[in-house]
């Protein structure tokens, strides 16, 4: 099978195209032969090698994958049934999805959601599904439309795409954040009402600022975290998923212990099953698959390499998905 399969051989870490045996494939309950993955931040991240993301080596990538059962040992899976994966350390510690066949457990598959595809399930992927988990949080805090104006930040990135379409269908005023400019249009299209320059967020602020937002998706940590809580009205939530930014947060304690500010950590490689399946039945609902359309690119296995060393996934806004196979 083809796969990209990467080492770090004496520090010498790289990732190549490769022909592997099949029986390097680790254990598992089921063999998907793989239609489908995603290209991720991460993803990205552990191509190049920017950060330690891969855990164990050789790593196949790619924490997304999708496709049909080839062979299972559980009886909740056929021979020919279509599903898909995110997450669950796969892509990190546990061969992931830029391989024609992946073996994984079956705890961590999810059948494909009536009326979408296999490329729509990684169109929308770890990225989209994280924007659900933090638009179901906001939710479960009493977040509703009438509360004020939602701020997503890295919106033109899969998260804050999917975000702000999700958002702006579900009635939000969405306050996106970018430094592309050239991506204004795009983004107003997807449902933002206004658009701010990510300078404005990227810098050390008050510990208390001027209120503005009932909520917040955030990627990017840092001072731009810091900030967001700081201008959040009294109650809001603030849903933190990505450290584009950094890992620190400059904050002080007074937007939670004097607004009632609530910060609500999203994890989307480890979730509970129950919360996967809920988010993946309202993004089959709640999300225009028009609008995915629109914000979706493809490529093939034999150029995610040169894609993530190229940083090619900055200059385009939206999310990418890799055809494996065909």
């Amino acid at each position: 099978m083809r796969a990209i399969l990467i080492t770090n051989n004496e520090d010498q870490y790289q990732a190549s195209l490769e022909n592997v045996g099949q029986e390097q494939l680790p254990d598992g309950d089921v063999t998907v032969n793989v239609q489908w993955s995603g290209y991720n931040f991460k993803d990205g991240l552990a191509l190049t090698g920017k950060a330690p993301v891969v855990r164990r080596f050789p790593m196949v990538p790619g924490i997304d994958l999708a496709g049909v059962v080839e062979v299972s040992e559980d009886s909740r899976y056929q021979p020919g049934d279509h599903v898909f994966l995110n997450g669950w350390g796969v892509g990190e510690k546990h061969w992931g999805g830029y391989a024609e066949k992946c073996r994984v457990k079956a705890d961590w598959l999810l059948t494909l959601p009536a009326g979408m595809t296999l490329k729509q399930t990684m169109a929308i992927g770890t990225a989209g599904y994280t924007a659900m988990l933090c638009v179901l949080a906001l939710e479960k805090n009493n977040v509703t439309p009438d509360k004020g104006e939602i701020l997503v930040t890295g919106a033109t990135g899969g998260v804050g795409s999917i975000a702000i379409a999700l958002l702006s269908k579900l009635g939000y005023d969405v306050v996106a954040v970018t430094g592309q400019a050239e991506n204004h249009d795009y983004l107003k299209t997807l449902g933002a009402s206004e658009i701010l320059h990510r300078d404005e967020f990227a810098s050390q602020g008050k510990p208390l600022a001027k209120e503005r937002w009932a909520g917040a998706v955030d990627v990017v940590g840092s001072h731009t975290l810091a900030n967001i809580c700081a201008s959040t009205r009294y109650g809001g939530t603030v849903t933190a998923c990505g450290l584009a930014g950094g890992m620190e947060l400059p904050a002080t304690v007074a937007p939670f212990i004097l607004r009632g500010v609530t910060l609500v950590g999203i994890d989307s490689v480890m979730c509970p099953m129950s919360q996967r399946q809920a988010a993946w039945h309202r993004l089959a609902t709640d999300l225009d698959l028009e609008k995915l359309e629109m914000m979706t690119h493809q490529i093939q296995l034999d150029h995610v390499i040169d894609f993530a060393k190229n940083g090619l996934s900055n200059q385009q806004p939206g999310k990418t998905v890799v055809q494996v196979q065909g």
